[in-house]
């Protein structure tokens, strides 16, 4: 099983990216989904076909889907946002206002994840290709499983025998209803499956991230911050598309230019995403709509080659003993400047802040039990260093 999302900036052409992606691999025999999590869907339009929210065959190995982030919200939330009204407006808020409060943040994300979660539960594809929302909504999904189980743990307490227990109480004492125990269910039940949604995405034996990008400076830059951003949250790139590539030309003064510009800009490619594979998709002559030019426009992308392989990384987390009572946690961060990051131990998370992107890394056990010893930024890597706090070791 295969899982490869497809992002970057809007207008590089990652839509049709991935569907050229998807339609080379089913035509070499892997039985292919492609998934558009984007809100202003476009993947029909690549394919010149029509999609719903249901896979639908395109050609022979292939189907497509457009999710509706809609359908299935109130069959998953319900529950949860009922009970949340009624204490909204138990408290005095408008019934309209405690509606649009309770509705659960990112939920569009939320149910997109759902349906990649479901289909590659199914066992019916040997890939699932994503065609993602631009970057930044990109980074909003794949932030939502961790930080959204964060979340629920803090409203929803664990110990649901206890509450059961002194719920009359506490209700009488609170003059607000308590939450039963379906709504119990149903927040653990999303929790769950935002887990299992979490666990797929950072298999490094089935899951990855590829950057599309234009050899422009500002795409470039924007791809440099999205690989940090996407290694910050623990997900592995293992590869980087350069999209719309001039080919070489003679006696055309203008192209000539671009295609000199684009060969410095793609040398900053090669730089900045050393290690990587970059491969360079050329500018077609006419707009690649429809199986056959999707198709042929990946194999000039990528040859003899699978489109879909899984290339090795670096795992983007690590926690290592380095001594009796040292250990080092090394989280990679390619392109962070020491100025944007920032390191705060709260309780038994750490927090961890780039630029505007933040991160709350539930602790391990081992370390929940040491001190933060300092923490510095090189060559990529975020170190963090723990030592053993004598106070608690022996207690757990």
């Amino acid at each position: 099983m295969r899982v490869v999302l497809f992002t970057g900036k809007g207008g590089v052409g990652k839509t049709t990216t991935s569907a050229a992606a998807a339609a080379l691999a089913a035509a070499r025999g892997c039985k292919t989904l492609v998934l558009s999590t984007d809100p202003a869907h476009s993947l029909a339009d690549a394919y010149g076909v029509t999609l719903t929210s249901e896979a639908t065959e395109i050609d022979t190995g292939l189907y497509g889907q457009q999710v509706d982030t809609q359908r299935a919200f109130e069959a998953r939330w319900r529950e949860v946002q009922h009970y949340l009204q009624d204490v909204l407006e138990q408290g005095g808020i408008d019934p309209l206002e405690a509606e649009e409060l309770t509705v659960l943040p990112g939920a569009e994300e939320v149910l997109a994840l759902l349906e990649l979660r479901r289909q590659v539960a199914s066992g019916q594809w040997d890939a699932v290709v994503v065609d993602c929302a631009p970057t930044g909504e990109t980074l909003r999904l794949l932030a939502l499983p961790e930080a959204l189980r964060w979340w629920m743990r803090r409203i929803f307490p664990t110990d649901r025998r206890l509450l059961r227990t002194i719920r009359p109480v506490l209700t009488h004492m609170a003059g607000l209803p308590l939450p039963p125990d379906s709504v119990f269910a149903a927040a653990e039940r999303l929790s769950n499956e935002l887990a299992d949604v979490r666990s797929m995405l950072i298999d490094s034996a089935v899951a990855s991230v590829r950057l599309v990008l234009t050899p422009e400076t500002v795409v470039i830059a924007e791809a440099r911050r999205t690989l940090t951003s996407l290694s910050l949250y623990g997900y592995r790139v293992d590869g980087v598309v350069a999209n719309r590539v001039f080919p070489a030309t003679d006696g055309d003064d203008w192209r000539a230019g671009w295609v000199d510009a684009q060969r410095e800009q793609l040398a900053a490619v090669r730089a900045s995403f050393a290690g990587l594979p970059i491969w360079e998709s050329a500018y077609a002559a006419a707009e690649p709509v429809g199986i056959a030019a999707l198709a042929e426009l990946a194999d000039a992308t990528y040859g003899d080659s699978d489109p879909l392989a899984l290339n090795e990384t670096p795992d983007p987390l690590t926690v290592d003993r380095v001594s009796s009572d040292e250990f080092v946690m090394s989280i990679g961060l390619p392109h962070a400047d020491r100025s944007d990051v920032e390191l705060v131990r709260k309780g038994d998370d750490l927090v961890v802040t780039v630029g505007s992107y933040r991160r709350v890394l539930a602790l391990p056990s081992v370390l929940q039990r040491c001190a933060v010893d300092g923490a510095g930024l090189r060559d990529g890597q975020l170190r963090v260093r723990f030592r053993v706090d004598d106070q608690v070791w022996m207690k757990s």
